[in-house]
Order: C-alpha cells, then sequence, then structure tokens
C-alpha cells in the first residue's frame, strides 16, 4: 500500500484502475472477514458482521486505492459489495433474499467506512512507509476479532417475536377447519419477496387428528415439521415447529404456529400466529423485514383459501 500526494496521483493510476485494485482490497477483505465471523458455529450474525467488517473494509478500500478521488474509491466499494454478495450467493452460503435485503446496511456501513477511510488518508498523507501501511493493514483485522468476540460474549439469546395475521373467509369454521389441517396443494397469490427467494408452501400432510399427531408442510425449498400441541375443532390449533429443513436460513428459526377461527356474519374469521425466534441483529433492522416475511406466507395461505371457497360459492 501506498501513500499518495496530490502531484503523485497525477502521475498514478487512472481512476478506473484504481477504483479496480480497491475492489481487489475489498472482495478480499469482504470474504475473509465473512469466514472468520462465521467460522464460529454460533448461527448469531451481529452488527460485527453488518456494520464493523464493512466499515472496516470500506476504510481499507479508501486506504489501498491509488487515487485519491472520493469516487474511485466508493466506485470500489460498490464493486467489492456486488462480488462478495454474488460470490456467497453462488457458494450457497447464503440466498439471494438474504443478500438483497441486507445489501442497504452493508451498503451504508460500507460507505461510512471509506469516508472514515479518507479521512484518515489525509491525516497520513505526511506518514509513509512500510511500518505505517504495516499498522494500518494489521489493525482492521485485530478491531474484527476483537467486535466479535465482544458481541458473542454479550449474546444471550434470540429474539423472539409472534407474528399475526388475520382474514374473513366466505365459509363456515367446519369448512375453514377441513382446509387448514391438511392442504394437498396450496396455489396462492404469490407476495413480492416470494419471486426473490421467500419459500413458498406446496402442502400440508397432517397424520391424526389429536394432540400429539405429527404434520409436515412442504416447501418448494424444504420442510417443516410440526406437533400438535392443541386440537379443538372447528375453532383452535396449535403447533410446535420441531424441525426445520429450509436451507440457507440458519439465522431463523420457527418455534410454533397457531390457528383461530371465530364464526362472524358472512362467513369465518382466521387469525394464524406464528412465532419465530431470530438470530440477526441489529433488530431495529431486521425486525421489519422478518415481519414481512412471515406475513407474506400468510397472506399466501390466505390467498389459497380465499380462492378456493370463492369458487365453491354458489352463483
Amino acid at each position: 500500500m501506498q501513500n499518495f500526494t496530490s502531484e503523485e496521483a497525477k502521475r498514478g493510476l487512472p481512476a478506473w484502475q484504481g477504483a479496480l485494485a480497491g475492489a481487489a482490497a475489498g472482495v478480499v477483505y469482504g470474504f475473509v472477514g465473512f469466514l472468520l465471523l462465521r467460522n464460529s458455529g454460533n448461527p448469531f450474525m451481529g452488527r460485527t458482521l453488518f456494520m464493523l467488517l464493512p466499515v472496516v473494509t470500506g476504510a481499507t478500500i479508501a486506504l489501498v486505492t491509488p487515487h485519491p478521488m472520493a469516487g474511485a474509491a466508493f466506485l470500489s466499494g460498490a464493486i467489492s459489495l456486488v462480488i462478495c454478495l454474488i460470490g456467497l450467493i453462488a457458494a450457497k452460503a447464503e440466498g439471494i433474499l438474504c443478500a438483497l435485503l441486507a445489501f442497504p446496511l452493508i451498503f451504508a456501513s460500507l460507505a461510512a467506512g471509506i469516508g472514515l477511510g479518507l479521512v484518515i488518508r489525509a491525516l497520513i498523507q505526511s506518514l509513509r512507509g512500510v511500518t505505517t501501511n504495516f499498522v494500518i493493514l494489521l489493525t482492521a483485522p485485530a478491531l474484527l476479532v476483537a467486535g466479535h468476540q465482544l458481541e458473542m460474549n454479550t449474546f444471550r439469546q434470540a429474539r423472539s417475536e409472534s407474528v399475526t395475521t388475520t382474514v374473513i373467509l366466505p365459509a363456515s369454521p367446519d369448512q375453514v377447519w377441513a382446509n387448514i389441517q391438511s392442504l394437498d396443494r396450496v396455489d396462492g397469490r404469490k407476495p413480492a419477496l416470494m419471486y426473490i427467494g421467500l419459500p413458498i408452501p406446496q402442502r400440508c400432510v397432517l397424520q391424526g387428528t389429536a394432540v400429539g399427531s405429527k404434520r409436515t408442510c412442504y416447501f418448494d425449498q424444504g420442510f417443516i415439521e410440526e406437533s400438535v400441541l392443541e386440537w379443538d375443532p372447528p375453532r383452535r390449533m396449535r403447533l410446535s415447529i420441531d424441525r426445520t429443513h429450509l436451507p440457507g436460513r440458519h439465522w431463523l428459526e420457527f418455534e410454533g404456529a397457531e390457528y383461530e377461527l371465530k364464526p362472524v356474519p358472512g362467513g369465518t374469521e382466521l387469525t394464524r400466529s406464528t412465532t419465530i425466534r431470530s438470530n440477526l441483529a441489529p433488530g431495529w433492522y431486521w425486525a421489519p423485514f422478518e415481519k414481512w416475511g412471515v406475513v407474506s406466507e400468510h397472506e399466501y395461505l390466505f390467498s389459497d383459501l380465499t380462492s378456493r371457497f370463492a369458487s365453491s360459492a354458489p352463483r
């Protein structure tokens, strides 16, 4: 790594070549940092991964990009981030949906890091030599290790949240009950998230009709195994989610599901509740996306039920 004065930069690499050099450094730091932080065996992914790593990577990009223009550094950051996310998707370390949702937070942190790096670069222009560069390059990994260790030491348990959605269906509680306990096919109107990687429910198979019965719900990307905890037809069914086999979602756990049916004028009010546990932080960023995903799954099921009863209604 070299420090450039303005005069030296004029004789140095063009901006686009400087951007590529910075992008190469960003890709290396991004992949190495991800592997370092995800190799702990803990499903938790927090601020160190989504914020500190991009800040450190952005600062490094600004320091190693052989061109003083801020545009070159930001271009390097954008290129490196896209390459890293595509690489993780190709390696099946993360899904497309996860990468797209994480992009805004990572990019904002990366941009902040680049700004910090440009400030540091301006301050150390007069400090040249191998020693300065060596210290800078060693500081970044040390910050990541320290931040990750601190976060792991303070992590207690995953966030838990219950998401509830309600719909009015033009059918009796008995008819609705018959269509929610076991489904040979689910074919509703797909919400936007299902076009970019959210698992799509396909069918549910119930073995038994009492407390303790097992139910398996199949998705296009895996399946979920459930046990009946409460069985009160046609009013209430509560299930625990025993195991989740949905690839690429190690950070999200499903704890339970509940259906409640109430007769209302013109049909049945169906309420679906799903309890999730999330290993993602910061919660202020991820919680709305998690709720959006669960609500989308509910709405897909409700859409299927609505179309079933609409098609069977007398004309």
